[in-house]
């Protein structure tokens, strides 16, 4: 793993992530090292040492899906619910947002190759 359960319940402020078990938390490090590579257009292991941002960006998604994962209200879209001291109202049919990462994530992202001379046309007379 590229981050640890711990490392993501010493990040949180969140009680019911603390709470989780490692066990749990564990799967939702797979989650976040999917939608981070999915940004990325690459695999995070390629890295010799995983540069800061990208570390940032797999806590806040793996905290992310620990919430989500976590709370059953959000899943049935109660239209509002208190973990611990942090309140949140949802929009009938909303949830919580996935936190922006990009930002995060720009310098390292691997751009498609751009493959000139490819494109082909065809037409017919109508």
């Amino acid at each position: 793993m590229v981050i640890s359960a711990e490392d993501v319940k010493h990040y949180s402020t969140f009680s019911s992530v603390k709470k989780r078990s490692d066990e749990l938390i564990e799967l939702d490090i797979v989650e976040a090292v999917v939608a981070v590579e999915a940004v990325l257009g690459k695999e995070v292991s390629t890295f010799d040492e995983l540069p800061s941002k990208i570390r940032i960006a797999l806590l806040k998604m793996a905290q992310f899906y620990a919430l989500i994962n976590g709370d059953e209200s959000i899943v049935k879209g109660y239209q509002s619910e208190k973990i611990s001291d942090y309140s949140y109202s949802l929009a009938s049919g909303g949830t919580i947002r996935k936190p922006e990462i990009f930002g995060l994530l720009e310098g390292y992202i691997d751009e498609a190759p751009v493959v000139e001379g490819t494109t082909r046309l065809r037409m017919r007379s109508l």
